[in-house]
C-alpha cells in the first residue's frame, strides 16, 4: 500500500495507521473515511499526494 504526504509534511502510512484517530494498521488511504484529515495541521484528504514507492 502506497503512502501519502501532506504538504505540512505529514506522512499517512497505512502500516502505521492513526492510533490517534481510531484508524487501524493496516488500513489504506483510500478506505480513510472522507472526514479524516491531518491529525498534523488538519488539511483534508485532497490535499495529499501519493508517494513513489
Amino acid at each position: 500500500m502506497s503512502k501519502w504526504e501532506c504538504p505540512c509534511g505529514y506522512i499517512y502510512d497505512p502500516d502505521e495507521g492513526d492510533a490517534g484517530n481510531n484508524i487501524s494498521i493496516g488500513t489504506s488511504f483510500e478506505d480513510l473515511p472522507e472526514e479524516w484529515t491531518c491529525p498534523k495541521c488538519g488539511a483534508e484528504k485532497e490535499f495529499f499526494e501519493e508517494m513513489d514507492d
